[in-house]
């Protein structure tokens, strides 16, 4: 991996991988719902759709037609805290990638009669998470967990809040947000990087938005509310939530390593202890999401209204063994072994690479080897491991819950594990 930074001073990170024929390339942007107000709520979203809508040479056909006549894959997401716009061609087409994305980046039109029609699509975006129960309860859960801080946003924001939404209103986040400091070119794959950086000069050399951040951002505190979304469903859709690790935190791979045991995968004690052995849910699962600052632990089942008091009170007990008693020795083992082999597998294709250069770069402004990377693992104790769940169980944890009737999730005592010692 190689570091650049273009005339202008905008960043560049390039991982030449000979044996491939293909390249991704993306243009991160750090900013995401967490950056946002209620009254804007749903506008980094808004503008990665409208940046596929046209430019001033391109139609949204145009662009369409171009990707799709090479063979490549273009594409967007927005998160929390970033947005990223990528695209995934033959390495002989990269210039055609970097002229269209750049083209999308700096010239969209964000024409108002288009503003309008995506609007509409935002919206049926929004209705089909609304009937997405399993999908719901997550945004639900980041809400009880961070009251109204903007990490418990929705990305898709609100509909009242998009239609207000201009195409002013656009340009001018864009101008606050679409800056030089928030900006890192990624790319991964068979690319000559000398060849590389004259391009980008030739399409990015050019950008001069440069400013401080437009707000400061915030930790939040950790609530432990209890939320229930009362909705019409075939399942009570459950999640319950404990305070994790920031992408810095020292003991950020001890807490993937817990997640791995408690609920992280088909030998982890949830799954074995509720689908496997009682047939009491489809689908249950723990995982961790670190963000700059700090981190949310969640668990999640989802399952008929009859049984959920059943499967509360396997995750209690699940909980509980968790704080007497701690993992095993065999569990620390096999979790190493399960987070290296998901890692390396991960990093098989350039688009997983491009994305692991441009998510470092934005949001740690460094990066490691994946030997350093085995290394942290390996170097996990248990006493880490007790650390994390110590940390985890130390204030009252947060439920959120979307269903017909939530008696069982309502009588969960939040503060029961407080008090104990692992």
């Amino acid at each position: 991996m190689n570091k650049y930074m273009l005339s202008n001073g905008l960043r560049v990170v390039v991982e030449y991988i000979p044996t491939v024929r293909s390249v991704s390339f993306g243009i991160w942007v750090k900013t995401g719902s967490r950056n946002e107000t209620p009254e804007n709520n749903g506008i980094s979203h808004f503008i990665e759709h409208m940046l596929f809508k046209g430019t001033e040479s391109r139609t949204s056909k145009d662009i369409a037609d171009l990707f799709d006549g090479i063979g490549g894959n273009v594409n967007a997401f927005t998160s929390k805290e970033y947005t990223c716009y990528f695209a995934k061609v033959l390495d002989e087409h990269l210039p055609l990638a970097v002229d269209a994305l750049s083209d999308m980046f700096f010239n969209s039109q964000l024409d108002p009669e288009e503003l309008a029609k995506e609007k509409n699509v935002i919206l049926e975006e929004i209705s089909m998470y609304e009937d997405t129960p399993d999908d719901k309860v997550h945004d639900e859960a980041s809400r009880a967990a961070f009251g109204d801080h903007p990490l418990a946003y929705s990305i898709l924001g609100l509909e009242e809040r998009l239609t207000a939404m201009t195409s002013e209103t656009l340009r001018g986040y864009m101008n606050d947000n679409y800056t030089l400091e928030n900006v890192v070119i990624s790319v991964a794959g068979n690319v000559e990087e000398q060849s590389l950086l004259a391009l980008l000069e030739k399409h990015f050399g050019s950008f001069t938005n440069s400013k401080p951040a437009s707000a400061i951002v915030t930790a939040p505190s950790f609530h432990g509310d209890y939320l229930f979304y009362k909705k019409k469903t075939e399942q009570n859709h459950l999640c319950i939530s404990f305070p994790g690790c920031s992408i810095t935190d020292s003991h950020l791979y001890a807490m993937i390593l817990l997640n791995n045991a408690l609920g992280g995968g088909m030998s982890s004690r949830l799954f074995q202890e509720i689908r496997e052995k009682r047939g009491l849910a489809y689908s249950v699962y723990s995982y961790h999401t670190s963000y700059a600052d700090t981190g949310l632990f969640t668990l999640y089942a989802g399952t008929a209204p009859k049984q959920t008091k059943d499967v509360l009170d396997l995750t209690m007990e699940q909980l509980n063994e968790l704080s007497v008693k701690g993992l095993g020795e065999d569990e620390l083992h096999r979790g190493k072994e399960q987070l290296k082999g998901s890692l390396i597998l991960s990093l098989e294709s350039t688009s997983s690479r491009m994305n692991r250069l441009g998510k470092n770069e934005l949001m740690l402004g460094q990066h490691y080897t994946l030997d350093e990377l085995l290394n942290r693992i390996d170097s996990v104790e248990m006493s880490h491991v007790v650390e994390v769940t110590k940390r985890m169980l130390s204030v009252p944890f947060s439920v959120a819950m979307v269903g017909s009737n939530d008696k069982a999730a309502a009588q969960l005592g939040r503060n029961q594990f407080v008090s104990g010692t692992v």
